[in-house]
């Protein structure tokens, strides 16, 4: 008995068969990896009848059948993210649409990483996987509908200056989003501005991590070496191509709250080549006026994550139990320390620092200068 999990089935034109002259109805049974089997029927009724059969084996179910699909929300690289309402609840979702004809081996292999690491993750500060539809030349990943955009948008539209206490709230946010995906061992490796989604436009949004697609699993006492990140981001010990573990996510924690406060990444340049080696060799430094009305305990939390020995940087837990996060963790996760999970455009010529400009390289930049 063969198990139907990730096997798919396709109605084929019908054909002629060269030795009785009879047309037959195929149907074509598409078994993972890569293999394929062909069953011809008489006539287009048992066709139909063995397709339904099939069908209900397989638990297929029809996105068409649950959903209607409204505009479209953007664009990505294999395919569209429309805007759904559900026909019986008419709760709207964001419905991403991949081709898997587009995909190389890689990113396919990428894509099903990313459904497996969102159906673990279970946080209001993590993207919710609502359901997941496939056949054999589309996913269909049903999402929660994050009526804001993401959180360069969201700055940007505040003229890259936020207050610094809801800065400390939407760190603090994302440090527990972060915290329970580690407790999960899931490293995300790709964090920055544009992959957290704010849930709305309000000064009360609350942030969502999203995009797994670089995204591992490793245990305890296990490390990575993929070279992955987006430069500016991305933590010293990985342009290095040393191991690492989940610390890179905490180095790329500190570069957005040096964002948020700022208005620019504390390493960065116009130079990709640049950018790594300032990266790898610079001091921290908080050298623009607006760091003068930031609190002291902020360039201290800041410091210490973005230490580049990964042995000396301060910890996820070390760093949610930091007195920054006082009155935040107090608001989130009541009295206890580290708790569990349940640009202004600083444009003017006299600052050596860059602001932003233009949003950050894509993702995968540093793997591509790296190789």
């Amino acid at each position: 008995m063969h198990c139907l999990a990730g096997t798919f089935v396709k109605e084929i034109t019908e054909e002629e068969c060269p030795e009785t002259h009879r047309m037959l109805y195929p149907v074509k049974i598409v078994l993972p990896p890569n293999k394929s089997r062909i069953l011809y029927f008489p006539s287009q009724a048992k066709q139909k009848e063995w397709m339904s059969m099939l069908l209900k084996a397989m638990g297929f179910a029809n996105l068409f059948d649950f959903y209607e699909l409204g505009k479209t929300l953007g664009k990505g690289q294999f395919g569209l993210v429309k805007l759904a309402t559900h026909k019986v609840t008419g709760v709207q979702a964001a419905i991403k649409t991949v081709k898997k004809a587009n995909m190389k081996p890689i990113e396919v292999f990428q894509q099903r990483r990313e459904i497996e690491v969102l159906k673990m993750c279970q946080h209001d500060n993590i993207i919710k996987l609502v359901d997941l539809f496939e056949n054999s030349d589309t996913y269909f990943i049903v999402l929660d509908f994050m009526q804001g955009k993401d959180l360069f948008d969201y700055i940007q539209k505040r003229g890259f200056s936020l207050p610094e206490q809801r800065v400390q709230d939407l760190a603090y946010q994302v440090a527990m989003g972060v915290q329970y995906m580690h407790e999960f061992g899931i490293v995300h490796r790709d964090l920055k501005l544009e992959n957290i989604m704010m849930s709305d436009s309000s000064d009360s949004a609350m942030p969502k991590i999203v995009d797994f697609g670089l995204a591992k699993i490793i245990g305890p006492s296990n490390t990575a070496s993929e070279p992955f990140g987006t430069l500016g981001y991305v933590a010293p010990e990985v342009l290095k191509k040393q191991p690492y573990t989940f610390s890179c996510d905490v180095w790329s924690l500190g570069c957005i709250i040096y964002a948020l406060l700022s208005g620019s990444l504390p390493f960065d340049h116009e130079s990709q080549k640049e950018t790594i080696r300032m990266t790898l060799d610079d001091k921290l430094v908080f050298d623009l006026p607006c760091w003068d009305t930031v609190s002291s305990n902020a360039k201290d939390l800041i410091t210490k994550l973005l230490l580049k020995d990964p042995r000396q940087r301060i910890s996820l837990a070390e760093t949610m139990a930091h007195p920054w996060f006082d009155l935040a963790r107090k608001k989130y996760t009541g009295n206890q320390r580290g708790g569990s999970p349940s640009k202004s455009m600083l444009s003017s010529q006299q600052h050596k620092k860059s602001s932003f400009a233009s949003k950050t390289p894509q993702r995968g930049a540093a793997s591509a200068l790296l190789d």
